[in-house]
C-alpha cells in the first residue's frame, strides 16, 4: 500500500515567542516537534518553514534595503529555523534531513529532488529551507513548488486560526469562515490565504490545500488522518 505524502507549511512566527511571534520560543518549537514526529511512522512528511520570527525580506526592503539582498537574508532566516526544528524533531525521536535551496553544505544538504524523495521513502522528515532559492518568491510559493515536485497528496497550511475567513476574525466580528473554497474563489475574492503564485501553482497541479489551526491539541494528527477540519481549497 502506497504511503500518503504531505507537505506541512509552518510560519516562522509559529516558532517565536507567544504574543509577538518573534525570536525563538523553545517550548513552542518542542511542542510543534512532538506533534510532527509521530506522523512519520504512517505518512511521508516534508516541511517548509518560514523565517518571519527572525526577519522578513519584504519588510526589510520597504525600509530601504535592496529587495534581492533582503530576500536572501530572509532565506537565511528560514535555514536557522529549519535547523532548530530539526534538532527538536530528532530529540522527539524522528530522523530528519535539512535541505536548502541555496548551498550551505556545512550545515545542510542542497535540495535535490531525487535525494529528497529517497529520504522520504526511508521515513525521514525532510525540512526544506531557503524558499525557492530565488528572491521575490515567498515561502508559500516554495511550499507549493516543493509539494508539487515531491508528489505530495496535500499541502497543509498551519495557522493560528481555524480556517479561512472573509476578513480578519480578530478585528471583524462578522467575518465568515469557509469550510471549502475553490482556487478561483480564493483568487477572485482576494482572500489572504497564500500568495497568488502559490494558489495558481496548486490549481495548475490540482494540489489540495487545507488551512487549519495548528495550536489546537490533536488538530495536526486529525487533519493528517483525513478528518474534515479547517478550510479545504481545491478544484470545482
Amino acid at each position: 500500500m502506497t504511503r500518503r505524502r504531505i507537505l506541512l507549511k509552518l510560519s516562522g512566527e509559529s516558532l517565536g515567542r507567544s504574543g509577538s511571534g518573534s525570536g525563538f520560543d523553545p517550548e513552542s518549537i518542542r511542542s510543534i516537534a512532538v506533534q510532527i514526529a509521530p506522523l512519520a511512522k504512517d505518512v511521508d512528511v516534508a516541511l517548509v518553514v518560514g523565517g518571519g520570527n527572525i526577519l522578513r525580506g519584504g519588510q526589510l526592503s520597504e525600509s530601504g534595503a535592496e529587495r534581492a539582498s533582503a530576500d536572501y537574508m530572509g532565506m537565511l532566516a528560514t535555514v536557522i529555523n529549519a535547523l532548530a526544528l530539526s534538532d527538536a524533531l530528532e530529540a522527539a525521536g524522528a530522523p530528519t534531513r535539512v535541505m536548502t535551496a541555496i548551498e550551505i553544505r556545512q550545515v545542510a544538504e542542497p535540495f535535490v529532488r531525487r535525494r529528497a524523495l529517497r529520504h522520504l521513502k526511508k521515513g525521514r522528515i525532510v525540512i526544506l529551507a531557503a524558499g525557492t532559492g530565488s528572491p521575490f518568491f515567498t515561502t508559500d510559493t516554495a511550499a507549493a513548488l516543493r509539494a508539487t515536485e515531491l508528489g505530495c497528496d496535500v499541502l497543509l497550511k498551519a495557522t493560528k486560526v481555524d480556517g479561512v475567513y472573509s476578513s480578519d476574525p480578530k478585528t471583524d466580528p462578522d467575518a465568515e469562515r469557509y469550510d471549502s473554497l475553490t482556487y478561483m474563489e480564493v483568487l477572485e475574492r482576494g482572500l489572504e490565504v497564500m500568495d497568488k503564485t502559490a494558489i495558481t501553482m496548486c490549481m495548475e497541479n490540482n494540489l489540495p490545500i487545507v488551512v487549519f489551526d495548528l495550536f489546537k491539541p490533536g488538530n495536526l494528527e486529525r487533519v493528517v488522518a483525513g478528518e474534515v477540519l479547517g478550510t479545504r481549497i481545491s478544484g470545482a
